[in-house]
């Protein structure tokens, strides 16, 4: 795959400034073939997408699917430090895709056997792999593979169709028969899922872990070893994981003098009684989920808001109020409220020096405006 010719054309699209440009296409072709000069700007037009997501994407290789379903790189790290807190020494990405999990696991000292079933991509695993210090790129089906006893295994399976993401378990690939299979067996299995998940399609008896990336939800992961449940971790610069050992039952109540918005893996986790061990919160809704305090809860798994005046949720009123406070910076933040933020912030018409935060919040003294204050 990497010819000569392609390790040459790469290098020179990487000294482009733009390698989607036309004149970068045209420069490059008065020394290189068409076809290498058609791969080698697209891998240096990958290569700066992926900046984000990796440290090493200056070397990597890449397919357009392939880049931005991967893991980002800390959360790859992080599950497979978990992997190595459960004593496995090798482990099996069936399905690997341009390696990333494959990368994280090599990092972390365990012995790699990756298996993809496009021969282009696994050479492109197999370049990515030995750049982690290496490991085996197979070319093949991940459900004709072979893992030997004790070894781990890794799942990530395809979920896209010609008309894009989907959730129907039978255009998984491998098929979800195969998953459901690889967790209730005997050895130790991770399968990495978006974070959108159907709750009903989760089999019994695994640890669904809803995982958030410095404010984004970004997967949900199901450990077949391990404490079945929900649970939530937010990675940042130090991991936190909240258990359902906190929880708690939450009474409904009107809004107090603070408002809390879990992070979306709580919400996923189904653990808002969990968010502040101790702390007296309680719902605003019993379907919405922000939470409610009247004393200052400190808590990483939410950001908390002073609430500073609670209005009627009507757009006439809500004008005013932006008029004569001379709002000019306005962020509008809702949850179970059928309107569009945007829509509604150039109804409102901000203008002026001052800021503010309007959350749109369903109560049970009905729906409400709450002027607020980040904490």
């Amino acid at each position: 795959m990497t010819t000569a010719g392609r390790v040459d054309a790469l290098a020179a699209a990487m000294g482009e400034a733009d390698p989607s440009s036309l004149g970068a296409g045209e420069r490059l072709r008065r020394q290189f073939s068409a076809d290498d000069v058609a791969w080698a700007l697209t891998q240096a037009a990958l290569r700066r997408k992926a900046e984000s997501k990796f440290t090493r994407a200056a070397q990597m290789l890449f397919t357009p699917d392939g880049w931005e379903q991967a893991s980002r790189e800390e959360v790859a790290r992080w599950r497979a430090e978990r992997f190595v807190a459960a004593g496995v020494t090798e482990v099996w990405d069936l399905g690997c895709g341009i390696g990333s999990d494959a990368m994280a696991f090599a990092d972390a000292g365990l012995r790699v056997v990756a298996v993809e079933l496009d021969p282009e991509t696994a050479a492109m695993a197999q370049h990515n792999l030995d750049l982690a210090g290496g490991g085996d790129v197979i070319v093949g089906r991940a459900e004709e593979a072979r893992p030997p006893a004790g070894a781990a295994v890794f799942l990530d399976p395809a979920r896209r169709t010609a008309r894009g993401r989907t959730w129907n378990v039978a255009d998984f690939t491998p098929s979800w028969e195969f998953v459901l299979e690889h967790l209730a067996g005997e050895r130790f299995v991770c399968v990495k899922l978006g974070p959108g998940v159907p709750k009903e399609i989760l089999p019994d008896g695994v640890q669904t872990m809803f995982v958030s990336h410095r404010g984004d939800v970004v997967e949900a992961s199901l450990w077949n070893r391990l404490e079945p449940g929900s649970r939530a971790v937010l990675l940042g610069d130090t991991p936190l994981e909240l258990t359902p050992e906190h929880s708690r039952e939450l009474r409904v109540a009107p809004v107090g003098r603070y408002l809390l918005e879990p992070d979306g893996a709580v919400i996923r986790a189904g653990l808002l009684d969990a968010v502040a061990h101790g702390g007296d919160l309680w719902l605003l809704d019993p379907h919405i989920a922000y939470l409610s305090s009247a004393e200052r809860v400190q808590t990483p798994f939410a950001t908390t808001f002073e609430v500073l005046e609670v209005l009627d949720y009507d757009a006439k009123r809500l004008r005013t109020w932006v008029r004569d406070n001379a709002v000019g910076t306005l962020e509008i933040k809702k949850r179970g409220i059928e309107v569009d933020p945007a829509t509604l912030r150039r109804q409102l018409k901000p203008k002026g020096p001052a800021s503010a935060t309007i959350i749109l919040a369903r109560t049970v003294e009905g729906t409400r405006a709450l002027v607020c204050r980040r904490i």
